[in-house]
């Protein structure tokens, strides 16, 4: 497991600010998603050793962040949401003077920062200095900092705030390439929902200091597969009575989309069988898969109702 949340528990004051929390992550990337205060950026801080929990731990490729932060910290890269530069420096400069802080020996380092450098697009601007940079570029100089001692765990925060289309884009394919290609895992936090879902395998979904939706993406989207939507031609109403009739659950919108909901016994031939019997034209058919929006909305729809 690369990250384990065992009952850990962060309080400020009286005030709980997570509340324990209990998971276990082992794919390549998770998204960690929430409302603004839900506990994102605590959850950060407390895994990289600054916050001390009141209960509980939090394990780092099996390493207790309670008997070995300094171990871990060594292990992670992380990317801010802000801006967070020494100013005067170009980015080969830069890059050299954090993998030095990580550890790397001097000619290491400048190694490792023309080779990271030159993977995230900037190879050619190298020798610039940072300030100069457009924001876009300085997100690029941010996700290097964090890569220039090959992390085992690489944080991601916000990596493409403010970032235009094509900006975005290029952030989204260096991610993707980081999580197929290299040996770090991936902890994604963005308010950006598609982004997640175009990068991460699992996702972990914060509110008010608890887990409230945690898992595989994918197996969490099957849990809608016998959800159907429907366009037909010919007598509706005798079409929606029967399948009711049948068990199912049928609603239609003002856009004349028939959402029907198949209890377990039944399978799809019933709607192919339905209409051949009532001489009905189905136009439309396909399962509705929920999108990390939907699954997002309603687990926080879920919460606030429990």
């Amino acid at each position: 497991m690369f990250l384990e949340l065992d009952k850990l528990t962060v309080r400020f004051g009286r005030h709980v600010i997570l509340d324990n929390l209990q998971t276990s992550v082992d794919s390549r990337s998770l998204g960690l998603l929430g409302p603004n205060g839900a506990g994102k950026s605590t959850l950060i801080r407390t895994v990289l050793g600054f916050i001390k929990p009141a209960n509980g731990t939090a394990r780092i490729a099996g390493l207790d962040i309670r008997k070995s932060s300094r171990d871990i910290r060594s292990q992670i890269g992380y990317m801010p949401e802000h801006e967070s530069f020494i100013h005067g420096l170009s980015a080969v400069r830069l890059l050299r003077f954090m993998g030095e802080l990580c550890g790397l020996s001097g000619k290491d380092a400048m190694e490792r920062a023309h080779e990271i450098l030159f993977y995230v697009g900037l190879g050619e601007e190298r020798y610039r200095n940072v300030d100069t940079f457009s924001l876009g570029m300085q997100q690029k100089v941010k996700l290097a900092q964090a890569l220039v001692h090959s992390p085992k765990l690489l944080i991601l925060d916000e990596p493409t705030n403010a970032l235009d289309p094509e900006g975005r884009r290029e952030m989204i394919q260096l991610i993707r390439d980081i999580v197929k290609n290299s040996e770090s895992h991936v902890i994604l936090c963005s308010h950006i929902l598609k982004d997640v879902e175009e990068c991460c395998e699992d996702v972990l979904v914060l509110n008010k200091g608890k887990i409230i939706l945690s898992g595989n993406i994918e197996d969490l989207r099957r849990v809608d597969e016998r959800v159907y939507d429907l366009r037909i031609k010919g007598n509706v109403e005798r079409f929606i009575a029967e399948l009711s009739e049948r068990g199912c659950s049928c609603s239609l919108d003002e856009k004349d989309t028939l959402r029907v909901v198949l209890p377990e016994a039944e399978k799809t031939e019933i709607f192919f069988d339905l209409a051949r019997k009532n001489n009905i034209q189905l136009r439309h058919f396909y399962y509705k898969r929920d999108s990390l929006e939907d699954l997002f909305l309603k687990a926080l729809q879920g919460d606030e109702k429990g």
